[in-house]
């Protein structure tokens, strides 16, 4: 029961780094502006229902893609911890993520699949980070993840729907404090990544 937990809490705050809801808002706002709040909700409940979508096949059909292409466990870790470094880094600087963003976005319910869905929510470092979650375990853990994951799209498609809200209350310079702090963990993340690839490539014990 103790490793299920931590194996949670670990999982929930790797999703919860990697999605960053709460530094995401600014982002979601400038691409809903213009749209009333109707719109605002089918977007935001389209975005995030696309995003797990996303995440699931990866997860469920992992196993296969990994033969279908020859990826190693060692090669899909340490390459994985390497991109996920990459965003850390990039949010770090202040940066908004070059694997995340897109620019010159109309407002329509197509951007509810991209940019919002794809890169966004469920761009390539969620699903390396889920992916990372289930190599190597069980059906439980799996689904563990898959629930954790759930849980993290439902909380942003909370945190989007009291955007407006949220940013009277806390201000942009708190949520770009926050979205720093979540960069400095994603990049931790990326480095464990990589020194697991590293310890399984060459057996260290």
């Amino acid at each position: 029961m103790h490793e299920l937990l931590t194996f949670s809490l670990t999982v929930f705050t790797g999703f919860f780094a990697i999605m960053n809801p709460i530094a995401n808002i600014p982002i979601f706002m400038s691409l809903v502006e213009g749209a009333d709040e109707v719109e605002k909700q089918m977007i935001n409940k389209k975005a995030v229902f696309v995003a797990f979508l996303i995440v699931f096949i990866f997860v469920i059909l992992g196993k296969f893609i990994f033969e279908l292409f020859g990826i190693t466990i060692p090669a899909f870790k340490i390459t994985g911890g390497i991109l996920i470094f990459y965003v850390g880094f990039e949010m770090l600087q202040s940066k908004k993520s070059s694997v995340k963003h897109l620019k010159n976005i109309q407002v329509d319910e197509n951007i509810a699949i991209s940019p919002l869905a794809i890169p966004i929510l469920a761009g390539p470092g969620t699903i390396v980070t889920a992916m990372n979650y289930v190599t190597n375990t069980d059906y439980l853990h799996i689904g563990l993840v898959l629930f954790i994951f759930a849980i993290m799209c439902f909380l942003t498609y909370i945190f989007f729907g009291l955007s407006d809200f949220l940013v009277k209350k806390i201000g942009r310079n708190v949520i770009s404090v926050i979205g720093k702090i979540m960069g400095l963990i994603i990049a931790i993340i990326g480095t464990n990544m990589i020194i697991e690839g590293i310890i399984i490539a060459f057996k260290i014990t």
